[in-house]
């Protein structure tokens, strides 16, 4: 078994469906597994695996246990000589894998590869790659100073050495997983990524981003100026310190002290509903399962790379344009004009997407 891809889910059926829909098209040449493990899911995300994919392995958890554990759990029962950790609300593109697969052969010692994360506007998520989070680079962060939290030496197209990737999508070797002791069950939530990158950095191996090849990740990171994620980054980032580095009062005063300044106040940033004047569907037959009850007026069209005007929603057609296409195209019109995206599936009765990296994704039933 060359491949084996670990997907957590906890009550994004729709997301879920998108996500192996585009990570079957990916591993179509590749002698591959996909482990679906489910943290007790009450939205139907079980059932749809069921019916919809049935040759995907899945695991329902009786409990939440969190990312670490769930993650592991998946990893115990993979077979792959990869492995690839991915969040459901993600895309991947047709050649994501085979790309990275070609690249990790080159190189000796390789550890986590990561690759570009873009939003569901199209726009490049920074945390892509990061730096070794210290005590000092943690504090700036949290107070907005985040320049040197993100591995900017790369260009976000490019090719190169970063310590710390994401849990949003991890490309590695099961044995180098196995040899740390996988995802740190200490950590439920948040810096458990941080974490494993650092232990497998310490354990001698290179981490490297490669920004050839782009993924959509729905749920961008969230923002310090909200207090509850504040409060969460915090305590995961107690656990890291307390593990890796030597205790420092000073820098835990000041972080709480700015946590419970964000808690009393309303810098919260909330994204702002599109306003949508026309939309468009790019599909082969507009009969074969887009709705008219979308959004009036809708318009088809023939060429992903025309300009759309302002204030445009743009469906795709997930059966009839590839995933890679899609994700090209997005990033192009994120430079041109303020478009919204939505993705359909066939035989669904739902699109759905995402307008910012700070909120989570949208779904549109009809």
């Amino acid at each position: 078994m060359k491949l084996s891809i670990i997907i957590l889910n906890y009550n994004v059926e729709h997301f879920l469906e998108l996500c192996l829909k585009s990570v079957v098209r990916a591993t179509s040449t590749i002698k591959s597994e996909i482990i679906v493990v489910d943290n007790a899911s009450n939205d139907g995300s079980c059932a749809m695996v069921k019916s919809k994919f049935p040759k995907v392995k899945l695991i329902e958890n009786e409990d939440n246990f969190g990312f670490s554990k769930g993650n592991n759990i998946g990893v115990a029962c993979a077979k792959g000589e990869f492995l690839c950790i991915l969040n459901p609300d993600t895309v991947v593109a047709e050649d994501t894998f085979i790309k990275l697969i070609e690249f990790y052969k080159q190189r000796a010692k390789t550890g986590i590869v990561g690759c570009q994360l873009i939003d569901g506007t199209g726009c490049f998520l920074p945390e892509s790659k990061r730096n070794i989070l210290t005590p000092f680079v943690s504090l700036k962060k949290m107070i907005g100073m985040d320049k040197s939290y993100y591995a900017n030496h790369i260009d976000k197209d490019g090719i190169g050495k970063a310590d710390v990737y994401v849990g949003a999508f991890m490309f590695l070797k099961s044995k180098i997983y196995n040899e740390v002791g996988g995802f740190d069950e200490d950590y439920f939530m948040y810096g458990e990524d941080i974490d494993l990158s650092y232990r497998i950095k310490k354990s001698g191996y290179t981490n490297y981003y490669f920004g050839k090849t782009s993924i959509i990740h729905f749920k961008g990171e969230s923002t310090m100026k909200n207090s509850v994620y504040a409060e969460r980054f915090f305590n995961a980032m107690q656990i890291f310190y307390k593990k890796h580095f030597k205790s420092n009062p000073l820098f835990n005063t000041i972080v709480w002290l700015g946590i419970k300044a964000l808690k009393n106040t309303s810098r919260s940033k909330q994204s702002k509903a599109p306003m949508i004047k026309s939309t468009y569907v790019f599909a082969e037959n507009l009969n074969s399962g887009v709705s008219i009850k979308l959004v009036k007026p809708i318009e088809p069209i023939q060429d992903l790379g025309i300009e759309l005007p302002p204030d445009s929603m743009l469906v795709y057609d997930c059966d009839y344009t590839e995933f890679k296409t899609i994700i090209n195209d997005m990033k192009q019109k994120s430079k041109q004009v303020n478009c919204v995206y939505r993705f359909l599936l066939k035989s669904s009765n739902f699109i759905l997407g995402s307008d910012s990296s700070i909120s989570r994704g949208v779904v549109e039933k009809f």
